[in-house]
């Protein structure tokens, strides 16, 4: 007795996108790739390292600026070829939800942490000369903050992690290039200022005078000799300014009927400044999220050279047809 298996060509069902993104390292001007051939199917809920879950998302738009132009020749003109004339590729969407990460990738310059700070200070629209740091001690990991002296923070805080500014020009921020400094002077030598701009961020879920347990681990890993702490209370971005985030993402659509496709782009930069789109819920009850746009900018593929804006991936179901 033998059986056979019915093959289909199915539409894909899906019914929301699910956003990740990762850092590019601009020192090297290397970003982050995904291989569909290794991770092409990972748990939704689980993505692979760097890789950093933001989400479904709505309203995700792409549109591709690429052009092609005919290469023509004799009397009358023929076209013999085609070729390239321009690649140029853009993706917008919105996020349903605030957090740090979401504000920065929506932002279209310079994202920081808002440090907290002495009531006594002066005002800077962007937070306040801040409260001093205070050292890490031995034994600190990714999860755990171990301080050299007693804390006043409580679960519930938010903390920046990471090292003093000391002067240094070019790109900052552990784990994540946060800010490029052109001169200490443009920063008044605040020995604050990588913590004001860094990712290297966390919730404390619990603590005692003299240890911090976080939620989730930080993003530059275990911190390092020298790394120090200081409080923040919400984060903050700016309409202006000349600093270019760039990005690393991955979009993904799930097929009901078990196929996927994804969108990669190696490297994304704000087209906009920031803003919002709002949802009514209800009367006089709207749900208000960051909105972000995108243009693509290229990358080399490693099997032929090609320069490459954007991949798309399609994962057919087990049933489907090829």
């Amino acid at each position: 007795m033998s059986t056979t298996t019915t093959l289909l060509s199915t539409p894909l069902v899906t019914r929301r996108v699910q956003a990740y993104f990762a850092p590019v390292n601009r020192a090297q001007e290397q970003a982050t790739i995904f291989d569909p051939a290794v991770n092409g199917s990972f748990n939704l809920s689980a993505p692979p390292a760097p890789w950093v879950a933001l989400g479904w998302i709505e309203n995700f738009a792409r549109q591709s600026g690429s052009k092609v132009a005919p290469l023509s020749s004799g009397s009358p003109a023929t076209t013999l070829y085609q070729v390239r004339e321009s690649t140029d590729a853009t993706v917008s969407f919105a996020f349903k939800t605030w957090s740090k990460l979401s504000m920065a990738l929506a932002a279209g310059a310079q994202h920081m942490n808002v440090l907290a700070a002495p009531l006594t200070g002066i005002a800077i629209g962007s937070g306040a000369k801040a409260t001093p740091a205070a050292a890490l001690g031995v034994g600190s990991s990714a999860t755990s903050l171990v301080m050299s002296a007693p804390t006043s923070l409580t679960a519930g805080s938010i903390v920046s992690v990471d090292a003093d500014y000391l002067g240094q020009t070019g790109w900052i921020g552990s784990g994540i290039s946060a800010a490029y400094v052109n001169s200490a002077s443009a920063v008044g030598d605040d020995a604050d200022y990588v913590r004001r701009v860094s990712f290297n961020v966390g919730r404390v879920v619990s603590a005692t005078s003299t240890t911090l347990q976080l939620a989730q681990p930080l993003l530059a890993g275990n911190p390092s000799t020298g790394m120090k702490v200081q409080q923040v209370l919400g984060f903050v971005d700016r309409e202006g300014g000349s600093f270019f985030p760039e990005w690393s993402a991955v979009f993904v659509m799930q097929g009901e009927q078990g196929d996927r496709l994804i969108f990669h782009y190696p490297r994304l930069q704000p087209t906009s400044y920031p803003r919002e789109v709002s949802n009514v819920l209800a009367a006089a009850i709207e749900m208000v999220g960051p909105q972000a746009a995108f243009r693509a900018l290229p990358v080399v593929d490693g099997n032929d050279g090609e320069q490459v804006l954007c991949y798309r991936t399609y994962l057919p179901s087990p049933s489907a047809l090829v």
